[in-house]
C-alpha cells in the first residue's frame, strides 16, 4: 500500500496574490445600473437572539410577543439595525470586484419601510447609481435594497464608497 504524501510538492504556478474569488476590476471598469446581489436569508428567533446579545438592544418590541401585540405589531420585530446589516457589502461579490481599489466605506443611509419578523426572508441587493470621478480618486454610490418574501420593499438606503482610480 502506498503512502500519500505528507506535504504538497511547491507549485511555481500559484501565486497568492492572484487567487480572486472574481477578476478585479477598476472604478472605470463599473458601470452605473450593475446589481450585486447577496444571498437571499430566512431569519428565525436565533438571529434575533443573537443580534440582540450582541447589539445590548433589549427594548421589548424585539423578543416579547405580547408587548408587541399589545402595541401594534403582529409579532416582534427584528432590529432595524439587523436588517441594515444584511446590505454589508461583504455579503455580495463587490467587494472582491473592487479589492484592489477600495480605500473606504464613506458613508451609508436607509429608510426602514415595513417591519421584518422571524419567518421573513430577505433579499438584499446593492446597485450602482452614481460614478463620480474626483481627481486621483472615485465615489460609486449604490442604492441598497432589501426586499421580503412577498415583494415588499422592506429597506431603501444608498451606501457610498471611495476607490482609487487608475
Amino acid at each position: 500500500m502506498t503512502q500519500p504524501p505528507t506535504e504538497a510538492p511547491a507549485s511555481t504556478d500559484f501565486a497568492p496574490e492572484a487567487f480572486l474569488v472574481v477578476p478585479a476590476r477598476t472604478f472605470e471598469d463599473l458601470c452605473v445600473g450593475e446589481v450585486f446581489r447577496a444571498p437571499s436569508r430566512t431569519l428565525t428567533d436565533a438571529h434575533a437572539a443573537a443580534f440582540q446579545t450582541v447589539s445590548a438592544d433589549n427594548h421589548p418590541v424585539h423578543y416579547d410577543a405580547e408587548w408587541a401585540r399589545r402595541h401594534g405589531h403582529s409579532a416582534p420585530v427584528v432590529h432595524g439595525l439587523q436588517v441594515l446589516a444584511f446590505t454589508a457589502p461583504g455579503a455580495t461579490l463587490f467587494p472582491h470586484v473592487i479589492g484592489e481599489v477600495f480605500v473606504s466605506f464613506l458613508e451609508l443611509s436607509c429608510t426602514f419601510l415595513a417591519e421584518v419578523h422571524s419567518g421573513d426572508t430577505l433579499y438584499p441587493a446593492l446597485t450602482i447609481t452614481a460614478l463620480e470621478p474626483q481627481g486621483d480618486n472615485g465615489v460609486v454610490t449604490t442604492s441598497a435594497t432589501i426586499h421580503n418574501q412577498r415583494g415588499e420593499l422592506v429597506l431603501s438606503g444608498q451606501h457610498k464608497y471611495l476607490l482609487r482610480r487608475q
